[in-house]
């Protein structure tokens, strides 16, 4: 525990520092609830985009056989820019995915396999779900620092702060109540001694 002074402006700093720490540890502590719960959604987003991409790899297995021709649907098809929008969750910042890019070449109807469109559909779909994916991801690691510095500063005040200032607070009263009971004895001795001395010099001048 941090040495303090054990005086009256002490005493009223502590105290203000109290009320400064439990006005702020609720604000925190509110804080940390809304970041639990958001990460919680983002993670339930995220088993879903998952899901749906799962689903489309399968979907893709089944061309597996006619991807066997000498064809590649990456000559025709790239992604290219993910385009996002700022979002903001309990005061802090968050990239949302809007939208992708694709970059296409055009063929020739004629002269490719029928499942080209299909396939080409297929890329873009999976292409977009793994870039809302990739934000997803990127939402939850930056919403998780931030519990994890939101977690520190609840801890700090809960456990250190608050209680540091109580036992400051306990220690500087008992003092200056010690100190103030010290002053009243000596005041009283003082007294005593003073009606002593006077009763001594009435008797003398009596004499």
């Amino acid at each position: 525990m941090s040495k303090v002074k054990l005086t009256k402006n002490e005493l009223k700093g502590q105290r203000e520092a109290l009320t400064r720490f439990s006005r702020y540890l609720p604000v925190l502590q509110l804080k940390k609830q809304q970041l639990q719960t958001e990460i919680s959604k983002i993670s339930h987003k995220i088993e879903e985009v998952s899901r749906s991409i799962a689903a489309f790899r399968t979907k893709v297995e089944t061309w597996v056989d006619v991807f066997a021709e000498e064809l590649n649907l990456f000559d025709w098809i790239k992604a290219g820019r993910i385009f996002l929008e700022e979002g903001n969750v309990a005061g802090i910042d968050i990239p949302i995915y809007k939208d992708i890019e694709f970059i296409e070449k055009p063929y020739d109807l004629y002269s490719t396999p029928l499942w080209a469109d299909g396939g080409i559909k297929a890329v873009k779909e999976t292409a977009a779900l793994k870039a809302r994916l990739l934000v997803l991801e990127k939402q939850r690691q930056i919403l998780r620092e931030e519990l994890r510095i939101t977690t520190q500063r609840v801890n700090l005040f809960e456990k250190v702060k608050i209680p540091e200032a109580k036992e400051n607070i306990r220690r500087i009263r008992i003092f200056l109540g010690d100190l103030f009971t010290a002053e009243v004895v000596r005041g009283k001795i003082a007294k005593a001694k003073l009606e002593k001395k006077n009763k001594v010099l009435q008797a003398a001048e009596a004499g």
